[in-house]
Order: C-alpha cells, then structure tokens, then sequence
C-alpha cells in the first residue's frame, strides 16, 4: 500500500492535524499542495515534505472565499496535473456561551469550517469527474455528534460536515468519488489548546476517552491516510 505519485491537497496544513496528514502523505510517496491562511505555517510544512523528497506548492488560501480556493485547484492543476486527493481540513474554534456568540462570530466559524468544505470540495470534484477518480476526507468532529458546552457555532458547524459528507457520498460514489469523514477527539493543536487549557473541558475530553489522554496530530495522522487507501 502506499500513495506513491498521488496528488493531494491537505488545507490547514500550516499547523495540527492538517500538518500531521500533510507529512503522513508525503513519506507515503504523495506530492502535497498546502494551502492555508498562516503562509508561514505552509511554508513550514513545504520544507519538512521536500525534506521527505517530495513535491509541494504553498498557496495563501482563506477557503471561505471562493476565488482563493478557485485559485488553489487552477495551481494545482498547473503544477501536478491532477487532484487524487482533498482533506477538509482548516478549521476554526470559538468558545464563548451562546449569549456571548456574535453574529460575526457565527459567520466566520459557519464559514470556514462548513462553506469551506463545500466550496473546495465542489471546485475539486469539478476537476475528479474530468479524472474519473478521486477521494474527499472531511475532518468533522465529536462535537458534531454529541455538543459541547459554550461552542455552538462549531458544534453546528461540524454537525454539518457530517451530513455534508453523508450526502457526498451517496451522490459521488456512482462517478468513482469516495467521499469519508473523521471525527477527531482529544487532540492537542494550536486551535485545541485554549479548549483544553478550560479544565473542565479539558476533564469532559479526557473522560470520554478510553485512552484517558489527550493525543499529539502527527499521531492522530494514519485516520488521514487510511481512507485515502480505499
């Protein structure tokens, strides 16, 4: 097995988990664009895969506005020429109780973290159909399935990846688009921290986990590589 001379691009792939699955593809044999707005992080990211001996293009993307991410498929496409593979991966987090939520508040999570899956995912797809193949991975989350406390517009939010990535599915399964979800739990990112430095947070997380400990994103990376396999 292996993901030798695919192509894929993992957004968010500046810090955490995007960052984990950008190099877990790359030391499988994958060429991995990086787009996300902390150029810096990309650019750091670009330099531990060509260490690896791969190929990586490094685009400043806000995947909440449709000309950006129109920008980085048409990159893409430029360079590689080919998508084998999209992980949904940026991602915000806002804790405050729902009284305390703005209206800007709510827009700027709903944005990137679900209007972003499907503006790169719907642009991608255009250019997977052409292919004739392709696999989506959306990072959803737990809290999409059971809440938490003070987070409502990203429990919403995530909840609708889910959805979104059920109806995917089913709708790109007959044109040869495998389209999955991960729901991660305890895991330490730069967007976790301030969530898990709430230690009643941080005590709900770790009583929901078998493992009772909160996980690193590299280590978190193999739930991105799997289902890029099938």
């Amino acid at each position: 097995m292996g993901l030798k001379d695919k192509v894929a691009i993992v957004t968010g792939a500046g810090s955490g988990i995007g960052r984990g699955i950008a190099l877990r593809f790359a030391k499988e044999g994958a060429d991995v664009v990086t787009p996300d707005i902390n150029l810096e992080g990309a650019q750091n990211t670009v330099k531990e895969i060509e260490a690896l001996g791969r190929k990586s293009l490094v685009l400043k993307t806000d995947v909440s506005i449709s000309s950006d991410v129109d920008r980085m498929v048409t990159e893409t496409i430029n360079k590689f020429g080919k998508i084998d593979i999209l992980v949904n991966n940026a991602g915000i987090f806002i804790q405050k109780p729902l009284v305390e939520t703005t209206e800007s508040d709510w827009d700027k999570v709903l944005d990137i973290n679900l209007k972003g899956v499907f503006l790169c995912t719907k642009r991608a797809v255009q250019e997977m159909l052409k292919q004739g193949s392709g696999k989506i991975i959306n990072l959803a989350s737990v809290a999409g399935q059971v809440g938490f406390a003070d987070s409502s517009a990203y429990c919403a939010s995530k909840g609708g990846v889910i959805n979104l990535t059920r109806e995917l599915a089913l709708e790109l399964a007959p044109k040869n688009i495998n389209v999955n979800a991960i729901g991660p739990g305890s895991i330490e990112t730069p967007m976790t921290r301030e969530m898990l430095a709430d230690p009643a947070v941080k005590q709900m997380l770790l009583g929901a986990t078998p493992f009772g400990r909160v996980r690193s994103a590299r280590g978190h990376s193999k739930c991105g590589f799997v289902p890029s396999l099938r």
